[in-house]
């Protein structure tokens, strides 16, 4: 399966704006009847398109902005519009507070072993010469040394490489994105800022895969390597647009299209990791923690679409869901 989704689970620290990458909409250049499949799919999901929704039941409000976890050019744009929102909450939740993030990070400075190989055979010994050159390339092209690269767990590379060089040079990987931003507002305006879940809930998502199957991964996401910059583009683009749900297909095809007989198997199991268990732990934390209150919420766009996301879930226990106009 190819990680063409990595960019949801990245973590950022704070530096300048990104500089604008340019690229080409993949979607618009599908063949009509890869178009058309995704748009009959897009088309059977509950609340597929728009970024900001609203929850009500009783004297219960959530208000709740889909994310996109990398800085872009709207970043700013989009932390303004919502300030007046965050203000008026009694709390705040996204996927990790600021106290969280502090700690995830921490994490990574010292357990190397959450991103990095540290016992046993590195990859230039896992994937072999040839494929080892190739994402060694390709992980310099993304400013990362060989050092670095070598040692890397191969679901994290596969991540890594979703993203662009381009977005790579210009900091993607070490930049402040919104949730962090949206954090800092709540905190400004005494709105407490608090976590959906623990925070070793997504550094530890990988572990479901051994290490056979984070190999295959790894070299499942070599054909589309150097059409990065272009993903990143047309991702960022349709989410711009509200197409989330269009997003997630897109990505499915990707992944299942040369990903072998097993390829939608594991694109459901994937989905199932990264989305759906979460979704449902926020949803029961939403239950006992919120009632009577008006809250916001953050986190990542793909939680909330679907018949397994944020949004129909609170449905099911009775809310009544309406889309919020956003258009700052």
């Amino acid at each position: 399966m190819r990680l063409v989704v990595g960019f949801l689970v990245f973590f950022g620290f704070a530096t300048s704006a990104l500089a604008v990458c340019e690229g080409t909409d993949l979607v618009a250049e599908l063949p009509a009847d890869q178009r058309t499949a995704i748009d009959a799919a897009v088309s059977e999901i509950p609340y597929a398109q728009g970024l900001f929704w609203q929850a009500e039941r009783g004297d219960t409000r959530i208000i709740m902005f889909g994310t996109y976890h990398i800085r872009h050019e709207l970043t700013d744009v989009h932390a303004a519009a919502l300030t007046p929102h965050i203000a008026a909450a009694d709390r705040a939740y996204f996927e990790m507070n600021r106290a969280d993030k502090a700690l995830a990070q921490s994490a990574f400075g010292s357990d190397p072993s959450l991103m990095f190989i540290t016992q046993g055979p590195t990859l230039p010994d896992l994937l072999g010469d040839e494929d080892w050159q190739v994402f060694k390339a390709q992980m310099e092209a993304r400013g990362f040394p060989v050092f670095m690269a070598a040692k890397m767990k191969p679901i994290w590379g596969s991540m890594m490489l979703g993203i662009g060089p381009c977005q790579a040079r210009n900091g993607a990987l070490n930049s402040e994105g919104i949730d962090i931003t949206l954090a800092r507002i709540a905190a400004d305006n005494d709105v407490p800022d608090l976590s959906l879940e623990d925070w070793r809930t997504v550094m530890t998502l990988t572990d479901a895969y051994d290490m056979d199957e984070q190999i295959e991964m790894l070299r499942l996401s070599f054909p589309f390597a150097d059409q990065a910059d272009d993903l990143q583009y047309t991702l960022l683009q349709r989410y711009l647009s509200g197409e989330v749900a269009l997003v997630w297909e897109f990505s499915r095809l990707l992944s299942v299209q040369d990903g072998g007989d097993a390829a939608a198997e594991e694109f459901d199991r994937f989905e199932e990791l990264l989305l759906t268990r979460r979704n449902r732990a926020w949803v029961d934390l939403l239950l006992k923690e919120t009632p009577g209150q008006t809250v916001f919420i953050a986190a990542g766009a793909a939680h909330f679409p679907g018949r397994n996301g944020v949004l129909y879930l609170l449905e099911q226990e009775g809310f009544e869901i309406t889309a919020l106009a956003f258009d700052p």
